[in-house]
């Protein structure tokens, strides 16, 4: 899918990602990318999106994290996921500090 392979690209050295859910405004997000989506991290004194939940539409917007320039905008569906020990391992491993305080994992899936 293309816009996997875009997001693949712009997303190996960006950490952090525009997220708007349900319409809602868009927040500036640290996220994940893996397996062909992007894992965010909510709640427990991590960050918000507000609107976010199980199902709802998504947007991602992604800049260069060079030139802060816009690189590319894609739809996407979040799932709220449980993560398993590698997702988290990985979660904690990609955070400045490594602790693991979020209430929830949402699986944002681009859609074609």
């Amino acid at each position: 899918m293309e816009i996997t392979r875009l997001l693949d690209n712009a997303l190996r050295k960006a950490a952090a990602v525009w997220v708007s859910a349900g319409g809602g405004p868009a927040r500036l997000v640290w996220a994940l990318w893996r397996d062909d989506a992007l894992l965010v991290a909510v709640g427990g004194g991590e960050q918000e999106v507000p609107g976010l939940s199980d199902g709802v539409a998504c947007t991602l917007t992604v800049r260069s994290p060079s030139t802060h320039s816009h690189l590319l905008t894609a739809p996407a569906v979040a799932r709220l996921v449980v993560p398993d020990e590698d997702t988290s391992a990985a979660l904690r491993g990609a955070r400045l500090n490594g602790e693991a305080r979020w209430e929830s994992v949402y699986r944002l899936e681009p859609v074609p």
